[in-house]
């Protein structure tokens, strides 16, 4: 049986965790409403660079050597299996790849680059470190569209995989399509914008690229911070049941202690 010091210690650090893990629910409820609130003028940005694939009806080409992934996830932990999602949504898109196409991937955040190294290491091009604290910005998304295209690595078909924000305690792990200059370029309804030349296109190109990553870097953002509140909410409430078991068995404890003292005492006097 537990000594009543030793319950009296376990107490004391589940109600020290107990006040960490709610003091956490009300920093991520803060960032999670600040992230809902951004979120929602730059569902614009990723509305208007997919518009274009809808109105020229773009589609991969049949024969693809070169699929690009994108994986979206940050730095940060204590969030549930936001990151887990993200890491087994792209096994399983370079698992249906890889037998026909040289896949490569970029990764976003540590936490799914940790996932991801070891099995395809070789896969990976880059990855972007020290994401995930601060709101993402356009320049963030700006900096993993540039180290692409300078990277020299001509994809055919490409994908962002992240986690897309549906309720406070709803999110879905989806996957967006990219498409290169080249497709864009080699479709039949670009003709009917007389005005679009070959700077333009790449201009655009880049652009929406840049919007697109943004858009599901936000949306990521409010997933995981909307999944840190629950989790620490999950974290407050099992700590309180803990609390109460715990209080209960001490109590129990020191009533048993209490007893066996009084008996001793008694079976003393009685002896004399």
């Amino acid at each position: 049986m537990a000594t009543l010091k030793r319950i009296q210690m376990r107490l004391k650090s589940v109600k020290n965790i107990q006040k960490i893990t709610k003091s956490m629910k009300m920093i991520a409820a803060a960032r999670y409403a600040k992230a809902e609130r951004e979120l929602k003028p730059v569902r614009i940005y990723g509305e208007g660079s997919t518009a274009l694939y809808t109105a020229a009806e773009l589609e991969p080409p049949e024969k693809t050597e070169n699929h690009l992934i994108v994986a979206v996830s940050s730095d940060r932990g204590l969030c549930g299996g936001i990151h887990s999602h993200v890491s087994k949504a792209v096994k399983r898109a370079i698992a249906e790849r890889e037998a026909d196409s040289n896949v490569k991937l970029i990764v976003i955040g540590d936490k799914a680059k940790t996932q991801l190294q070891r099995i395809y290491g070789d896969n990976m091009m880059f990855s972007i470190n020290n994401y995930g604290r601060k709101t993402p910005a356009f320049e963030d998304a700006s900096n993993v569209a540039t180290a692409l295209l300078n990277s020299s690595y001509e994809f055919d078909t490409g994908e962002i995989i992240f986690n897309r924000f549906r309720s406070v305690i709803s999110y879905k792990t989806t996957s967006q399509p990219v498409f290169p200059l080249d497709v864009m370029s080699q479709s039949e309804k670009m003709s009917i914008y007389d005005d679009v030349d070959a700077d333009i296109m790449r201009n655009y190109s880049e652009f929406q690229l840049a919007s697109i990553l943004y858009y599901t870097m936000m949306e990521s953002n409010v997933s995981e911070q909307s999944s840190r509140m629950t989790a620490m909410d999950n974290a407050t409430k099992n700590a309180g049941e803990m609390i109460d078991k715990l209080t209960l068995q001490f109590n129990r404890t020191r009533q048993s202690v209490i007893t066996r003292e009084l008996i001793e005492i008694i079976s003393g006097a009685a002896a004399l």
